[in-house]
């Protein structure tokens, strides 16, 4: 299909002189309309080609605003071309017909600018309209997630419980909205209390989609429960999640550990995955790192993981914290930032202590932390009202 011809209009007086401008124009193949006053140009003109002699003053402002306007003249000396000039004109050329190589040239370089600068705007219409949408859904999405966090904050236990002589409490702070981090600890019946902590590897909405499936399971897994070998039940577990998170591909893992307290016993049975920092132990001012190590859950098909244990004295806290803490420690390795760790937690005796310590006494969401941050603190049995 042709293209359709550029249409040029001359505005000029009638005559020879005109007819010949509109010859020369015409020449490169451009369509071109002959009128005597620029009320006269017909809709779709491109570019208008005015001789100065054939425009008043007074109307160059209006011509070159509705219209891009190349300005014509027999000679430098005319004393309109300077109003023209004034008016915003694209260009101007002097004894157009011995030129018009150079007026065609000129005309297809105006047509060709304002095509470019037509598509611009286009563009930056769409861009507009597109930012317009983006920040719709940008919004839409902020109430989503906002939600989706009171969602998973609803199933956080309640803090600063004292269950069977142990304090549990805990501090939770998102990066953003939701959390990658997750936490319980209830009793399972009157002898033992049930905890644990989890870190959902990332953070965000599919990294909280995981901490949903994980209060899940572990609800169906403790009505599942027959009350027999506590201490094989942290580790049964943490397969049978590796396994469920494997078996979803979603290509998310974690780090995990789950307690039983005997509390008639005073003893603790646990199991680990990949724990990052350890859970420390704090015992009459000395803190002890617990023992035991485990493979990440949902990475390794068939991983097994440890069956531990250990006793509880009298008075004890247990402290666990998710990763991100590491960010807020000082330290150019993690053996310093973990040894610091240590000493924050011996010099802490309650989470507030501990929060402020490690200048985090701040309310989440009015702070953007580096990343999700959850501290879990368990005392007993004689800090039942620490």
């Amino acid at each position: 299909m042709d293209r359709p011809k550029q249409l040029i209009g001359v505005i000029d007086e009638p005559g020879p002189a005109r007819d010949a401008l509109a010859e020369t124009i015409a020449r490169d193949g451009l369509a071109v309309v002959a009128v005597s006053r620029a009320e006269e140009l017909p809709t779709g003109v491109d570019l208008v080609v005015a001789h100065v002699r054939a425009v008043p003053a007074s109307d160059w402002p209006g011509l070159c605003e509705r219209l891009p306007t190349l300005v014509v003249s027999d000679t430098r000396d005319a004393p309109d071309l300077l109003s023209a000039v004034d008016a915003g004109l694209v260009d101007y050329i002097v004894e157009p017909c011995r030129h018009g190589q150079l007026l065609r040239r000129m005309i297809r370089k105006v047509i060709r600018l304002r095509a470019l600068e037509e598509a611009r705007r286009e563009d930056q219409a769409r861009l507009e309209e597109l930012n317009e949408t983006l920040e719709t859904h940008l919004a839409m999405l902020r109430l989503d997630q906002q939600a989706g966090g009171q969602i998973q904050r609803k199933m956080l236990p309640p803090r600063l419980q004292t269950l069977g002589g142990v304090t549990c409490d805990y501090w939770f702070a998102p990066y953003l909205y939701l959390s990658g981090d997750f936490l319980d600890f209830h009793l399972l019946d009157e002898r033992f209390l049930l905890f644990y902590f989890a870190d959902v590897s990332g953070h965000g909405a599919s990294s909280a989609f995981v901490t949903v499936l994980l209060k899940y399971l572990a609800n169906r897994w403790q009505n599942e429960w027959d009350g027999e070998h506590p201490e094989a039940l942290p580790a049964r577990w943490l397969a049978d999640l590796n396994r469920e998170l494997l078996d979803t591909g979603i290509g998310k893992h974690a780090t995990l550990f789950v307690g039983i307290i005997d509390l008639e016993r005073r003893y603790l049975h646990y199991s680990l995955g990949a724990q990052l920092p350890m859970p420390l132990l704090v015992v009459d001012g000395k803190v002890t790192t617990l023992a035991g190590e485990g493979m990440p859950v949902g990475l390794f098909p068939g991983a097994e993981y440890p069956t531990l244990g250990c006793s509880l004295p009298g008075n004890f806290h247990l402290w666990l914290c998710s990763d991100g803490v590491l960010e807020c420690l000082p330290g150019d390795t993690l053996d310093s930032r973990l040894r610091e760790l240590e000493q924050q937690v011996q010099a802490s005796a309650t989470l507030a202590d501990l929060r402020a310590n490690l200048a985090l006494d701040l309310t989440p969401g009015e702070e953007a932390l580096p990343d999700d941050l959850t501290i879990m603190m368990l005392s007993g049995f004689g800090h039942a009202d620490s």
